[in-house]
């Protein structure tokens, strides 16, 4: 009875210890609460579960709106990428996992955005002249939720105007603009005029929330500080929409003009349009931009510049073989493979099907001097950077003359009489050899009997023995492989044979003992001095 207390106790207690082991069904949101994140960028929301072994996740907005991202499961998480983030993005976002059947859980997170990406740009209209009205425009560019928006202009120290958009109702980014005008004196000129934008939302943590331009109050000036910015960046992705934007600081404005250093070191127009965009950019979009501003008041022009570099996985641009794809044996001959990619792919060029490795080749080229038979079949290229890998097959077809004839005999060279031979005749060329077989005639002269691999001899008789001459031959050449066939002549029939037999039987018993007897009788009579064959034969009587 004890025994067997001692063994339950011993089994609840291995049920609790695993019950205390196994973790129980947890979630989160990372990141987790508030995010605050700029119109443009990239936001990725992770839904993650742990003590599931196989959760499935459902995402939605809590005012069942759009979701404005792709949704991406795996086994224990789920990720909703917005890419780029905007306006339609901004909502509480519930992430619901289930855990079999009975278990869920939910967790929320708020999505606040904002958009204030670059300082305020000052124009000052029209040309200063001394007692005549001047203009000054402060343009804040992309503000997102403008209703928080608060503009100071300001002289110096001194503020001559403010202005704010409490009222303003927009739901999306745009461009605000404000005005003021004032009439200076020749003591302002050279004094800085100054915009001071400010984004105080409340309880958004960003930086920064105020940015300020300045500019000198001059005549007619710029264009300067020209700057360009590239969206999604000097880097985007192939595929992309890369948008590229070319500011200035210029009174009056100053026109635009985009141009693209080519690989030769010429140049490239391209728009006249301040922003230069390229939808579904390729690698072959890679490369220096320039922007050229031009302010024709003033005569004056300057450039900036941006490189940029389209990155992906590699696309295999040649695979090719030289001088063709069908080549004789004994020529030269190249295979070359390029990829485009970047990062720059890494190229292997490689045979199948044994998967010899011929590379990498960093030109991505092999050379095959004096090729063989032996160096014909598919060749494969495969490209592959950090993104991913590209392959792309190509087949050699080598020419060749007949090679290795050889001729087997079933059942072997030498046979009976009446028995079958068959001898088999195989040849490796390309193309493909063709047979024919030739006999010695007794004049020494070779004479064609027959065309296929495989030669047949029914029956075979004594006169079929010889010579046989195998030859494969195609356009390239020929080879000749001979075989000697001997017939063994059969012998007589055995109902034949059996009277010869007993005949010489009988008369090899009558003839040795009559032999034995002439022997006995001579040795006798030399005995007796006697050569007599008939008195030896009486004294043996």
């Amino acid at each position: 009875m004890l025994k067997e207390m001692g063994r339950t106790s011993q089994a609840v207690l291995v049920i609790l210890y695993v019950f205390t082991t196994v973790k129980a069904f947890e979630m989160e949101i990372i990141p987790a609460n508030r995010i605050v994140k700029q119109i443009g960028e990239t936001l990725r929301l992770t839904c993650n579960t742990t003590g599931c072994a196989s959760p499935s996740f459902s995402w939605r907005t809590q005012m069942d709106n759009p979701l404005g991202g792709t949704v991406n499961n795996y086994r224990t998480y789920s990720t909703l990428t917005m890419n780029p983030v905007s306006i339609v993005n901004s909502h509480d976002y519930l992430c619901t996992v289930f855990c079999g059947e009975k278990e869920k859980k939910e967790k929320s997170v708020k999505v606040e955005l904002y958009s204030f990406p670059r300082d305020p740009v000052i124009e000052i209209s029209p040309s200063l002249v001394a007692a005549e009205p001047v203009t000054v425009i402060c343009k804040i560019p992309d503000v997102y939720p403008s209703h928080y928006l608060e503009v100071l202009l300001k002289k110096e120290e001194h503020v001559l105007h403010e202005e704010n958009f409490y009222e303003d109702d927009s739901t999306n980014a745009e461009n605000k603009t404000v005005r003021y005008s004032f009439n200076p004196t020749a003591e302002d000129i050279g004094k800085e005029i100054t915009c001071v934008a400010k984004l105080p939302i409340p309880n958004m943590d960003f930086e920064p929330k105020e940015r300020v331009t300045s500019e000198k109050l001059t005549a007619n000036f710029g264009p300067q500080n020209t700057v360009i910015t590239a969206s999604p960046g000097n880097w985007p992705m192939e595929g992309d929409t890369l948008n590229l934007t070319c500011v200035t600081e210029s009174n009056p404005p100053a026109q635009t003009v985009w141009r693209k250093h080519l690989a030769d070191e010429s140049i490239q127009l391209l728009t006249t349009n301040n922003v230069l965009s390229i939808p579904d950019a390729h690698f072959t979009d890679s490369g220096l931009y320039i922007c050229e501003v031009t302010n024709l008041v003033t005569n004056k022009t300057e450039k900036a510049t941006v490189d940029i570099v389209i990155q992906g996985a590699p696309d295999i641009t040649e695979l090719s073989i030289e001088p063709s794809t069908t080549v004789q044996e004994g020529e030269n001959v190249s295979i070359r493979c390029s990829a485009e990619g970047n990062p720059s792919p890494r190229i292997i060029l490689r045979r199948k099907p044994d998967g010899a490795d011929l590379g990498p080749y960093s030109e991505g080229r092999i050379l095959l001097p004096s090729v063989t038979f032996l160096n014909g079949g598919d060749y494969e290229c495969v490209a592959e950077n950090k993104f991913g890998k590209s392959r792309s097959e190509i087949t050699l077809n080598v020419e060749y003359g007949p090679k290795n004839t050889m001729i087997s005999v079933i059942p072997a060279t030498a046979v009976k009489e009446g028995e079958t031979v068959i001898m088999k005749c195989t040849s490796s060329g390309n193309p493909a050899p063709v047979i024919s077989w030739k006999k010695k005639k007794t004049t020494g002269e070779p004479e064609k009997i027959y065309t296929d691999a495989t030669l047949t001899i029914q029956n075979i008789k004594s006169q079929d023995l010889g010579l046989y001459e195998c030859e494969a031959y195609n356009q390239f050449g020929k080879e000749e492989k001979d075989v000697k066939l001997l017939v063994q002549e059969r012998l007589e029939k055995l109902d034949q044979m059996i009277p010869l037999i007993i005949a010489f039987s009988s008369v090899t018993a009558v003839a040795v003992p009559a032999v034995a007897i002439l022997i006995y009788v001579s040795r006798k009579a030399k005995i007796n001095g006697s050569y007599s064959l008939v008195k030896a034969l009486r004294l043996k009587v």
